[in-house]
């Protein structure tokens, strides 16, 4: 396949890459600075701009472009780059997959169960409703931005990723140093469920939604074997072999990080694959003790 893709310097975009070619694909990357490779492709998706030569004969664009989330506190002008930046990439590969002469067999665009909002202890499906807060409020305009590109007749898988665990980046990374010193623990009252996948998973899961036209619409990508904080952090400081028994109290993780502590900290999102599971997928690391303790020997 030839493969299109934005957000290739992320943390699951720079891992998707080799993986990709590895099996064959041909890959090209879209990105925002001065093109120094052939495989690079110029855009702007602020101001909408995409050079439709470059991307025509493509069979397959992933988008997994947008603001990291976990960067900082969410001033308002970070809101409004988080916003933009997921709404403005979204729209641009849609628009540009309309004018094409032959448009690609599927279009697969990042969201995240964040779309859910806090729901406490309820089970989340793909076919659960949106809740409430800006990270709500986000996926929302997110996928509906990419609803556009189903209307138009192309297979549209929307990704709804859990936490990515890798030492290489996302949240995990920054819990590891504490924690390798014994210093982690749960974060509030521990109770808030946190919907994960292990990094070969969400890979795994974007390679199977490529090729499986089961896969469309809403798709949550967690491991089935959901956690909440408390037993993640347990799970984790065992597999580091570390105590992990100092909790971060939650009025403390709101002076540190104000809103955001509140919906991507302490809120509970106990998201399922049924989709993904649905379409086929097998999981590497359905259960957290594995996915961690391979972390840990890899």
């Amino acid at each position: 396949m030839k493969i299109i893709i934005a957000g290739s310097t992320g943390l699951v975009g720079s891992a998707l890459i080799p993986v990709l070619r590895m099996q064959g694909h041909e890959v090209m990357r879209l990105v925002r600075s001065r093109p120094e490779a052939p495989d690079e492709i110029p855009w702007n998706p602020a101001d909408r701009q995409l050079p439709l030569a470059r991307i025509e004969g493509a069979d397959a664009i992933i988008n997994l472009a947008g603001e990291n989330v976990g960067a900082g506190r969410w001033t308002k002008a970070r809101r409004v780059r988080i916003r933009a930046s997921r709404r403005d990439s979204t729209a641009t590969l849609v628009s540009a997959m309309n004018a094409l002469a032959r448009k690609p067999g599927v279009f697969v665009n990042a969201s995240a169960v964040g779309f859910y909002g806090d729901r406490g202890d309820e089970v989340l499906t793909e076919e659960s409703g949106p809740g409430p807060g800006f990270l709500a409020e986000v996926c929302q305009e997110w996928e509906k931005e990419a609803e556009a590109a189903m209307q138009a007749g192309v297979r549209t898988v929307r990704l709804r990723f859990g936490v990515i665990l890798s030492p290489e980046g996302g949240a995990l990374a920054k819990m590891l140093p504490a924690f390798r010193l014994g210093l982690g623990g749960r974060l509030g009252s521990g109770k808030q469920w946190m919907s994960w996948v292990s990094l070969p998973d969400a890979l795994g899961a974007i390679g199977h939604a490529l090729v499986h036209s089961a896969c469309a619409g809403p798709v949550n990508v967690v491991a089935p074997g959901s956690a909440t904080n408390a037993q993640f952090t347990a799970w984790l400081g065992a597999a580091l072999r570390r105590p992990a028994l100092l909790p971060v109290p939650a009025v403390a993780l709101r002076l540190l990080f104000g809103r955001m502590a509140d919906e991507a900290l302490l809120a509970s999102t106990r998201a399922v694959p049924r989709a993904l599971e649905q379409a086929g997928y097998v999981f590497q690391h359905p259960e957290l003790a594995m996915a961690l303790e391979d972390l840990r020997t890899g």
